[in-house]
């Protein structure tokens, strides 16, 4: 009987603390989304701006075929046959643009349909990307500072690029969602190599000047094999989350076991 009015007073002192307001100020929400947002678009941002300097070039042959400019040594294979260098133009910009979109996870989240829908604008143009670009190294007639490096490596990373984007397709026919995303990281790595290459090509320029025909082989290759390196860095980076993921969870689950 005794018990009963302490239980009462305990009771009130744990109601009358509840209803006093607290001493610590509520959090308030973090920057994190906002943050995650930016991120988000760092990738995609820095893909167009390795665009850019093809894409400008491509606009100002696009325009020099169109205004009916001077036939000169560097520019008469276009003017002899235009067809194979436009498709080429048009196709690597819209590739090289709208492909940089799919590198921000975020926004994909946000538009469900966006990958698919982008998909087919790109996969088409990645084929005629890559096979006009094969066509004009086998039928065009070699530029100044060409030479029979280059035109294998044109060749060797020309099929490379159409090899990827065809098995990335039949990937994802096979609902092969993992394999389709790394074939396709690939063959978007090979069709950016002309902005990569923009950069190796000027440290060299600017130290030594204009590179002599193997110089520049090397410095081309150099471009490619550079965005393929970062692209199997991606495609390994993306593989082993889920495995440690995986690993984590076993860990876990035999800690809380033992």
């Amino acid at each position: 009987m005794k018990m009963k009015p302490m239980i009462v007073e305990e009771y009130d002192a744990r109601a009358m603390r509840q209803s006093q307001p607290s001493e610590y100020p509520t959090p308030k929400p973090t920057q994190a989304p906002a943050k995650a947002a930016a991120a988000d678009w760092l990738v995609p941002a820095g893909l167009i701006l390795l665009s850019l300097i093809p894409v400008i070039a491509g606009a100002a042959r696009m325009f020099e075929l169109s205004s009916g400019a001077e036939v000169t040594p560097s520019n008469a294979r276009f003017f002899a046959s235009p067809v194979p260098v436009v498709l080429h133009i048009i196709s690597v910009t819209l590739y090289s643009l709208l492909g940089a979109f799919q590198f921000a996870p975020g926004f994909r989240r946000r538009r469900r349909g966006w990958h698919r829908t982008a998909g087919w604008l790109l996969i088409p143009a990645g084929l005629i990307a890559a096979l006009s670009g094969l066509w004009m190294t086998l039928f065009y007639p070699w530029p100044a500072g060409d030479g029979a490096i280059l035109y294998g490596l044109r060749l060797v990373f020309g099929s490379a690029m159409l090899v990827s984007i065809v098995r990335g397709v039949t990937a994802i026919r096979r609902r092969d969602i993992a394999g389709h995303g790394n074939w396709m990281i690939r063959g978007y790595a090979i069709g950016l190599g002309a902005g990569t290459q923009v950069l190796t090509h000027l440290p060299w320029e600017l130290l030594f000047g204009k590179p002599d025909e193997s110089t520049r082989a090397l410095l081309m290759g150099a471009g490619w094999v550079i965005n393929l390196a970062v692209a199997e860095w991606i495609i390994r980076r993306q593989t082993a989350r889920p495995i440690r993921a995986a690993a984590n969870a076993v860990a876990y689950g035999r800690s809380n076991l033992s």
